[in-house]
């Protein structure tokens, strides 16, 4: 690589230096004898925002300066959107004013846009979605590279295409357009393009485009490794794991094969171990192991399985199930979504005031900071439409494991609230059903499934996906949605004319729930929608999945588990009253009012305790409860989680209805705990019991 820099005649491009670390870094590899003409001519740098622009000029005149005793102009730093400038001047007379620029840098800009670019590196700029509509901070588009994209990352793309247009797949798919015939890219992203099932019509680009690929995965995802934290270990100190991927491609291809070589590093270094590893191994010493795609062009983290050959359950011409659905995502789930129906009311009303408010006054919707935007309720508002508060618009919704909230369900005020939602739950989404919820595509936990009766959140499990029982016509008439074709291939194949549609749902979550088949094909169901094989005994399968069922959907009923509770005063207090009032009983509160405790909602899982605050412990939690997992955490710990008082990012919320104590709770959640410990435990006889058959 070093050598290959160092060429006469290859044309190195930094599409966006930031501070011009990258170009730094190249002037310092070169050797002194070549440097002169290629600091001249054949290294090229562009920066779209005016101070990084001057930072980076600087940077690079004086890395030039301290290498050469000398300095000179660096005359190839353009200020240019790279992912505008796809290739024919389109900059003659646009930036003539910018920020006094001259015609200087639309010459540049040609210039460098008659260069054959032999090398493209860098760390692209990233922004994945804003936090919040009303930062007003949104990626911008780019027609031209979207179109590209389009027309091959997705098109060759198995996967739901839904984060294909972020800044790192736009950079990929600019240079891989730009580089030359003979030529090489180099760019730090995330590692999704390299595992991701979403980015598999990219991974077949590259197959197809480039006869070379190494590979330098640093991982530390902290989403898939939770044991891990990304300040310490991340070598940028992220959440998102980071992959450095160099793509060789080579005029006179010497196979019609694209070869792969990856390493990674260990998961468990920390940032500065793994970033010494970088200067300290240079890229032809580095040991890479060669990788052969599968026939989904996965390139890691896969096994050859009989996966394919199983019954598809949903997305197919042929499957179990007709139908099925994403879960409900809002945009603001601070505003429609509560715990108290009272304050979501308030909420609500206030929140439809101030929106109208703001059409009668004909102000801009960025002047109204009170309301919760949204691209989608912005348009809504541009129109003129206006808001009004129905209490019939309030239902329940399965906001995570074991936790329901109430759910203000105005399709106006909610990003994914579809026809599909109203085909499971009616037209007023409240009908009860029977749905399978299970882990969607791309999940990095580990794989679960959920039955529910009520509408739910996207978020309810990981990418949740699911599968009801019956779907409602316009007459709110319910019909199995089994298929007729998943019928027929269960009764031919065991030949027995009693299975019903029924039978077969229930079936399909026994199986889901075999520790076996999620062991068998953990990899399988990370990137595909799950398959269901037969096994030998139907019924004793559909009548464990039938038993999982009751159990999960009926949890609110079942019978507490008999945990010891243990109330003690709070250690503070009880300390000082020995220790300054060792014989007066401590006084009663006065007027009924009890001092603030502090909450806990801690679990231990070695010694089966709940610290549920100061006051409170539950003990006697049997070990199997904390084996009964969805996603990372168990049951009980993602009732400890989602109970506990969060302070709202939402500012208006955090001010005005910011009204959840958990005191209030208190009790209700401790019943709950009883009632899911027992779920817990009856669900793990049931597995085990799978197990052993």
């Amino acid at each position: 690589m070093v050598k290959t820099l160092a060429d006469k005649n290859v044309e190195i491009l930094d599409p966006a230096t930031g501070t011009g670390t990258f170009i730094c870094d190249i002037i310092d590899y070169i050797p002194k004898q070549y440097l002169p003409y290629k600091y001249k001519n054949e290294i090229h740098a562009n920066e779209v925002a005016i101070l990084p622009y001057y930072v980076a000029n600087l940077n690079i005149e004086y890395t030039y300066k301290q290498k050469m005793g000398e300095y000179l102009e660096f005359p190839n730093l353009c200020f240019v959107d790279t992912l505008d400038n796809t290739g024919a001047l389109k900059y003659a007379g646009q930036q003539h004013q910018l920020f006094g620029f001259s015609s200087e840098n639309t010459e540049r800009i040609k210039r460098q846009n008659e260069k054959k670019i032999s090398v493209i590196i860098g760390n692209p700029p990233y922004n994945a979605n804003q936090k919040n509509e009303n930062e007003n901070n949104k990626n911008r588009e780019y027609p031209n590279i979207d179109a590209r994209i389009k027309n091959t990352f997705i098109k060759s793309s198995t996967a739901q295409k839904t984060k294909l247009y972020d800044m790192y797949a736009r950079f990929y798919r600019w240079a891989i357009d730009r580089v030359d015939k003979n030529g090489i890219i180099a760019l730090i992203t995330n590692r999704s393009f390299i595992n991701s099932r979403t980015f598999d019509g990219f991974r077949k680009t590259i197959q197809d485009d480039f006869q070379l690929a190494f590979i330098i995965d640093t991982k530390s995802d902290v989403r898939m490794n939770p044991k891990i934290a990304g300040t310490t270990h991340n070598v940028f100190g992220i959440q998102t794991g980071v992959a450095v991927m160099f793509l060789v491609r080579k005029d006179e291809r010497e196979t019609d094969e694209c070869q792969i070589f990856y390493t990674e590093l260990d998961e468990y270094w920390r940032k500065e171990v793994k970033l010494q590893w970088f200067n300290d191994n240079k890229l032809e010493k580095i040991s890479f192991r060669k990788i052969s795609p599968d026939k989904n062009n996965n390139w890691i983290n896969f096994k050859e399985t009989d996966f394919s050959d199983l019954l598809p359950l949903i997305d197919s011409k042929d499957s179990i199930a007709s139908f099925h659905s994403l879960g409900v995502s809002t945009n603001r789930d601070d505003w429609v979504l509560d715990i108290s129906i009272d304050n979501l009311k308030e909420k609500m009303e206030s929140f439809v005031k101030d929106y109208n408010n703001g059409l009668k006054k004909n102000l801009s919707h960025l002047a109204i900071q009170s309301v919760k935007w949204s691209s989608n309720l912005i348009e809504h508002f541009s129109r003129r439409t206006s808001l009004k508060f129905q209490s019939n618009l309030i239902v329940k919704l399965n906001y995570r494991p074991f936790k329901q909230l109430y759910y203000y369900c105005d399709k106006l005020l909610s990003d994914r609230l579809t026809a599909n939602h109203y085909d499971m739950f009616g037209k007023k989404l409240n009908q009860e059903n029977r749905i399978i919820s299970f882990s969607g595509m791309g999940h990095s936990k580990h794989f679960s499934s959920l039955a529910i009766k009520n509408v739910f959140s996207l978020d309810y499990l990981e990418k949740t996906q699911c599968v009801p029982l019956f779907v409602f016509d316009d007459e709110e008439i319910k019909h199995y949605n089994i298929s007729d074709w998943g019928l027929d291939q269960f009764v031919t194949h065991y030949k027995d004319k009693k299975i019903k549609k029924e039978d077969i749902f229930h079936y399909v979550y026994g199986v889901l729930h075999n520790p076996a088949y999620r062991k068998k094909y953990e990899l399988n169901l990370k990137r595909e929608f799950p398959r269901i094989p037969f096994y030998k005994d139907f019924w004793q399968w559909a009548k464990w999945g039938k038993q999982l069922m009751d159990l999960h959907i009926n949890y609110e009923e079942a019978k507490p588990f008999q945990l010891k509770r243990i109330d003690e005063k709070p250690k503070e207090k009880k300390e000082k009253q020995k220790e300054f009032f060792p014989k007066v009983k401590e006084p009663e509160p006065m007027f009924g009012i009890m001092p603030k405790v502090k909450v806990k909602l801690k679990a231990d899982k070695q010694t089966g305790e709940i610290e549920i605050d100061e006051i409170t412990k539950l003990k006697g939690i049997p070990k199997e409860v904390w084996e009964y997992k969805l996603g990372n955490r168990s049951a009980l710990e993602w009732i400890l989680d989602q109970y506990k008082e969060k302070k709202p990012k939402d500012k208006t919320i955090a001010e005005k209805f910011n009204t959840y104590r958990f005191a209030d709770y208190k009790e209700q959640v401790i019943e709950l705990l009883q009632k899911v410990t027992t779920v817990s435990v009856e669900t793990m006889k049931i597995v085990r019991e799978m197990e052993k058959g």
